[in-house]
């Protein structure tokens, strides 16, 4: 079993996330009493927030890069930038370190594909919503069509991310914010939708909706569990 190296912490609530679904993976393959072999890195995630409002990017990549290269002193094989938002800078970070790194919107778009699914939903933060660095992945690279919220539907979905999931609270009226938003990109055609926030999956998950939601943090520690234990 390979090592799966970690730069958590942007939000530590969504790192828990995984955490557990890495371990249990790993549990489910292997059996017994086997759990992950994982190197962590918690970065704190308040600089950085303030990094990303002041369009600070190549500060937010000094740090994650950084960290990148500490798990990879620390034994790590692979690394998993484990939040969506910060692979606005995954270039800077894959190059600053001599191990492959698992993209998260790679991972997503192939069990998308795999699904058949063909248009798609995108939820997450003003930044990946917005920019390319996200959208232009999934489009240009793997085929898919996105579609985001309108500009007021974009500032609630970003906001209930900083001001409440990122602090671990969990707001039932923000749900319903959010389930009216997916629905109305299934009015603009979306297949499915992706919940392209490490966070978002603690407040809408598909128990809520009969619309096909695919969880960017499973599907990225899915992909570091086969990754983990392939040959």
């Amino acid at each position: 079993m390979k090592t799966i190296g970690m730069i958590g912490g942007m939000s530590w609530e969504s790192t828990l996330g995984y955490y557990r679904e890495i371990n249990q993976g790993i549990k489910a393959r292997l059996g017994g009493l086997h759990s992950a072999k994982i190197v962590l890195n918690s970065v704190d995630f308040d600089p950085i927030e303030k990094l990303q409002r002041e369009g600070d990017w190549q500060g937010a990549a000094d740090i994650l890069c950084d960290a990148a290269r500490s798990v990879e002193a620390g034994g790590a094989d692979c690394v998993l930038i484990c939040t969506n938002t910060m692979h606005k800078v995954a270039a800077e970070v894959e190059q600053s370190v001599g191990i492959p790194l698992l993209h998260i919107a790679d991972a997503t778009a192939e069990v998308l594909l795999r699904d058949g699914i063909r248009k798609v939903g995108l939820l997450g933060t003003a930044f990946t919503m917005e920019q390319a660095f996200y959208k232009d992945r999934l489009s240009s690279q793997n085929g898919l069509e996105v579609v985001v919220p309108n500009e007021a539907g974009r500032k609630e979905v970003h906001d209930i991310i900083y001001n409440e999931l990122c602090l671990g609270v969990i707001n039932a009226n923000s749900r319903d914010v959010y389930l009216r938003i997916l629905a109305e990109l299934v009015e603009d055609g979306a297949e499915a939708v992706i919940l392209g926030c490490t966070e978002i999956g603690m407040l809408i998950n598909q128990a809520h909706t009969e619309t096909p939601l695919y969880d960017t943090t499973a599907i990225h520690a899915a992909k570091a569990v086969d990754w983990a234990t392939s040959s």
